[in-house]
């Protein structure tokens, strides 16, 4: 999977699922989450010129980290910025000047590129169980399949249009399931007049540099908890829906390139970015293409997508926030679901493991946050100490003493 194939030749239908795949998940990474940077930057008092910037400087790292990856390594290497970071700027930026906040920025992007070029974070990976790394996968996915059909209860004429033609597709054509109840949404949403459009106003973002300052309490209070909160709640899930997808790239340099990215964008704005989890399972699942050697468009047309954002700065990313919640979480939930499926089937395959892989899933599915740190850290460190204890080899024997 990690060669260089220099040309692949297909039809116009190698190609539509898997750029309707990057479109969607970041239609959803926008719609979904975006809101943060947002409430981030009113903390913060930016003002509009920097908050634009912010969203610059975010969209186009993304978009060229991702495009350059999944062309370089013919992989769907999707990059995202940190969500779990971004909400926790929405409280840490009321607490220190925004020119120590870049600095923060800059030392916690060194730290990833030290990380990916030493190749710690490769031998890391590489000590998790693939039961335990599905599981886990699917108990952070689990939220948003609930949330597919829990959009009935707050939209009903909605969720159930986009649920009925799911089904209805999936039964006629599966691979035209997700394209459907994207387009016929849409249309739904045009015609019901519920996408207000009318104070959308294209205009070009221009990045701002913001020269940056450094304090011991910036890099206690920000850089090292940004570190934290990014490796363990988007790195480390986000190579492993790789992995669960067959896909076996090298962590190294997705996070030397990613760290880099996000070095070069700090002083404009950008928080952090790096590989996707979430959104990336959008990409690197059958529902992207059957062939997984098609799936790389996916990244490329995805990374394109960001850039485009980033050129119109709030605009697009505002266009998407327009879409009405339940559309996004129902969509994101429909176009999980095989995602979570094969997860779990994989998670729950080897009879020796499958205690440790169901409390993994429970544990990630609980989302647990403590001390500032994502669900998905508790979930697998809970996980891999269940299979440790339950599958370990333990010296220690009770023996009966003679009397």
């Amino acid at each position: 999977m990690g060669e260089l194939v220099v040309r692949e030749k297909g039809n116009w239908k190698d190609f539509l699922h898997p750029v309707l795949a990057g479109l969607i998940s970041v239609i959803v990474n926008y719609g979904g989450t975006f809101v943060l940077v947002f409430q981030a930057a009113k903390v913060a008092g930016l003002s509009p010129e920097l908050t634009a910037s912010w969203v610059w400087a975010v969209s186009i790292g993304v978009g060229i980290t991702g495009l350059a990856l999944s062309w370089y390594y013919r992989e769907p290497i999707i990059t995202a910025w940190s969500t779990p970071a971004a909400a926790f700027l929405v409280v840490a930026l009321g607490q220190v000047a925004y020119s120590e906040a870049i600095g923060a920025y800059l030392i916690s992007a060194a730290a990833f590129v030290i990380l990916g070029v030493s190749g710690c974070f490769d031998r890391i990976i590489k000590l998790i169980p693939s039961s335990i790394a599905s599981a886990l996968l699917a108990g952070i996915l689990l939220q948003f399949g609930i949330k597919a059909f829990a959009g009935i209860s707050l939209d009903p004429s909605l969720a159930c249009l986009l649920i009925v033609v799911y089904l209805v597709f999936k039964r006629l054509n599966a691979r035209y399931a997700i394209v459907a109840i994207l387009s016929l949404g849409c249309v739904y949403l045009i015609f019901a007049q519920r996408l207000d459009l009318s104070q959308l106003k294209l205009g070009l973002a221009v990045p701002v540099f913001t020269a940056p300052t450094f304090s011991l309490n910036a890099v206690l209070s920000v850089a090292v908890p940004l570190f934290l909160i990014t490796l363990t709640g988007q790195y480390m899930p986000g190579i492993l829906v790789l992995r669960n997808d067959g896909f076996n790239t090298n962590a190294s340099p997705i996070v030397s390139v990613t760290g880099v990215g996000s070095f070069l964008m700090a002083p404009f704005g950008s928080h952090a970015f790096n590989i996707a989890a979430i959104t990336a399972a959008i990409c690197t699942g059958k529902e992207a293409h059957e062939n997984p050697r098609k799936r790389w468009i996916a990244g490329v047309a995805a990374g394109i997508f960001y850039i485009l954002v980033g050129l119109f700065g709030v605009t697009l990313a505002a266009l998407f926030m327009a879409l009405p919640a339940t559309f996004i979480t129902t969509l994101a939930g429909l176009a999980l679901l095989g995602t979570i499926g094969s997860s779990l089937t994989n998670a729950l395959t080897e009879s020796s493991s499958r205690e440790a892989a169901l409390i993994t899933f429970l544990a990630s599915a609980a989302n647990i946050q403590l001390f500032n740190i994502s669900g998905a850290f508790w979930g697998l460190l809970i996980g891999l100490l269940a299979h440790m204890l339950l599958n370990g080899r333990f010296s220690y024997r009770l023996t009966k003493q003679p009397s």
